[in-house]
């Protein structure tokens, strides 16, 4: 709607300006040192829904950090749209890496550098932009509520319990969240799901002491080594995850659906140039997007032990730790892989160590109908102002709460993402196309359009 494009032209660049003000607050949930950003994020999240035209915004306690809760009714007899999003952040560390500071937002190229850019602030403020636009212009069609948690990178382990007990407040029609990718601006895409987590810490305890390397080494275990060689044992020659009843309940893609999702454009040098490797690494037998979507996979997100300061220090290490995570498909639950991965490790310890391992967070896989009217509606919109329609793909990320949302409201989620792959998630230089910022607020407004008709 040419009424829409209007507004958006005229306020471009203070949707940009309040964006950076939230890149800026360093809410970064895995911290204790940032407890208070965390409340100013929020308080910040609150009175943006407020200024952009929610009648009622508000911060609610958890058991942990708080969520954000804002509403813009217009008519109960119309369709109501429920937005998650998530204001907290991933560590920023390796500081060292970053091109410009991480909670110093840096506009290059067209493209937004900060952490938070893409996940997820710069995505969920989409939606508090097309809300603005839309009352702005008196074109609203749908009651609009937000969910804005604060805990979605470390599990969300106090939304399910919120959600429980809100279910009134929270009611609606569909759920709408921009926290995912698209395959790229040619080609837009809407994720039909995504995957799982079970999310563990390995630790292997050897001597009692560091000791001198010299005088004990090959007689005592090294920690180190011996995690090593565990976590080697993972996975086979084909690089098929080898732990016993890890495949038991994964549910197998039809012959349709892997011929679907590799639909989608993919060129394996570009994709390798990008990354800057000389060869992919995966599952024999699937493809690059069905290794990343409807396959499980098991990885090492770190591991450590002895002595890591600068110079050399010959220590024989007492321990060494591991961050291990699996990504799970449908059918498979957290509870019962990280159940497999901790009776795991501690089976195959051998003698002379003691292993611990125990669960960080998890989450279930979610797959959403390319059917319902949501799907329908989001991909008429990305349609409307991309000029072609949507492939449907699945995402390979987690986003732990959306089963939970789903069976404690009963309705179904919308994957809408506006991100793309190389945004560099979770990594250094995290960053968000400036196009793909006002493209997303462009967008929206039409999804809101066509599911209230």
């Amino acid at each position: 709607m040419q009424v829409w494009n209007d507004y958006q032209q005229q306020h471009q660049d203070r949707f940009l300006n309040e964006m950076l003000d939230l890149l800026r607050i360093p809410s970064v949930s895995a911290k204790s040192e940032h407890k208070a950003d965390m409340l100013k994020c929020a308080e910040a999240v609150k009175q943006n829904l407020l200024s952009s035209g929610c009648s009622k915004a508000e911060v609610m306690d958890t058991d942990g950090f708080p969520v954000v809760y804002g509403e813009k009714m217009i008519d109960p007899a119309k369709p109501t749209v429920l937005v998650y999003g998530h204001y907290d952040v991933q560590p920023p560390e390796p500081l060292e890496l970053w091109h410009s500071g991480p909670f110093d937002p840096v506009i290059k190229d067209g493209k937004v550098f900060a952490r938070g850019s893409a996940d997820d602030k710069g995505q969920f403020y989409m939606h508090v932009k097309a809300l603005e636009t839309m009352v702005k212009t008196n074109t609203m069609e749908t009651n609009i509520k937000f969910l804005i948690e604060g805990e979605e990178e470390i599990g969300s382990p106090n939304l399910g319990k919120f959600v429980a007990l809100n279910k009134e407040l929270l009611k609606a029609d569909v759920i709408l969240i921009s926290d995912s990718s698209m395959l790229s601006m040619e080609n837009p895409s809407l994720d039909t799901g995504v995957r799982g987590l079970s999310y563990i810490e390995v630790e292997v305890t050897g001597a009692n002491r560091d000791l001198h390397s010299g005088t004990y080494g090959g007689a005592v275990a090294n920690p180190i080594t011996i995690l090593a060689q565990m976590i080697a044992s993972c996975h086979d020659e084909n690089n098929h995850i080898t732990i016993p009843g890890f495949y038991d309940d994964v549910a197998i893609a039809t012959k349709e659906e892997r011929e679907l999702l590799n639909a989608a454009p993919y060129d394996a040098k570009e994709y390798m140039d990008e990354l800057g490797v000389t060869a992919l690494w995966g599952e024999k037998g699937y493809t690059t997007y069905e290794r990343t979507g409807i396959r499980p996979t098991l990885e090492v997100n770190g591991i450590w032990g002895g002595y890591t300061g600068e110079g050399a220090k010959t220590v024989l290490p007492s321990k060494a730790f591991a961050k291990i995570s699996a990504r799970l498909v449908p059918n498979q639950t957290s509870e019962k892989i990280t159940d497999i991965l901790i009776k795991y490790f501690k089976s195959i310890a051998p003698a002379g160590v003691e292993v611990k391992a125990s669960l960080h967070h998890g989450g279930e896989p979610y797959m959403t109908p390319i059917d319902s009217k949501g799907y329908k509606a989001a991909s008429k919109a990305v349609e409307q102002t991309f000029g072609k329609a949507p492939i449907p793909v699945r995402g390979g990320g987690s986003i732990p709460i959306c089963s939970i949302l789903e069976k404690e409201l009963g309705i179904k989620i919308v994957f809408m993402g506006f991100g793309l792959d190389n945004d560099n998630l979770h990594s250094p230089n995290e960053k968000y196309n400036l196009e793909n910022y006002y493209k997303g607020i462009e967008t929206i407004p039409y999804f809101h359009k066509y599911f209230a008709e």
